[in-house]
């Protein structure tokens, strides 16, 4: 890998991060009753994606639908498969209670992603346009319809929010 190939995937990383901090910061900031700084976070938290996907696609990493489902399988399958399990491993050995859920609760919603992206490939010309759900205390993904109860958390319908 060159030190350019190298300094993409660094930034991309980089600016990765700082858009999920930054929306971490947003709501934050909105629990304090301070929108116009929550609007701010929010505002640079996009212009950090517009910088990621820059570098991600000049770093070659974007590719078709078909290669790019299956990298998303692959990676979805290698972190409840291998990444999760030993993280709430160490979680559990050190009692740290909190992180042993917070990694549980990802490490069953990203297989439940791994199975969505794996029903895309299979077709992805026919993949229908569909709505989807996201639990805010876990991260499980429905299609369709809301659940009553989140299948991970156990969390009511309320606690799910649409993707438009």
């Amino acid at each position: 890998m060159s030190k350019t190939e190298k300094d993409l995937m660094d930034a991309f990383a980089g600016e990765s991060q700082a858009n999920r901090r930054y929306l971490a910061y947003s709501q934050r900031a909105e629990d304090e009753f301070l929108h116009g700084v929550a609007k701010l976070f929010r505002a640079i938290a996009e212009a950090e994606t517009i910088h990621a996907i820059k570098h991600l696609r000049t770093a070659g990493k974007v590719k078709s639908t078909k290669e790019n489902l299956e990298d998303a399988i692959a990676g979805e399958t290698h972190e409840f498969m291998n990444m999760y399990p030993e993280m709430i491993a160490h979680a559990k050995e050190e009692g740290q209670k909190s992180a042993e859920v917070g990694f549980d609760y990802a490490n069953k919603v990203e297989a439940v992603h791994a199975q969505l992206y794996k029903q895309a490939l299979a077709d992805p010309e026919n993949f229908p346009v569909q709505d989807y759900y996201v639990c805010k205390i876990c991260g499980y993904t429905a299609a369709k319809d809301i659940p009553d109860v989140c299948p991970v958390c156990g969390a009511n319908s309320k606690a799910f929010f649409k993707i438009d």
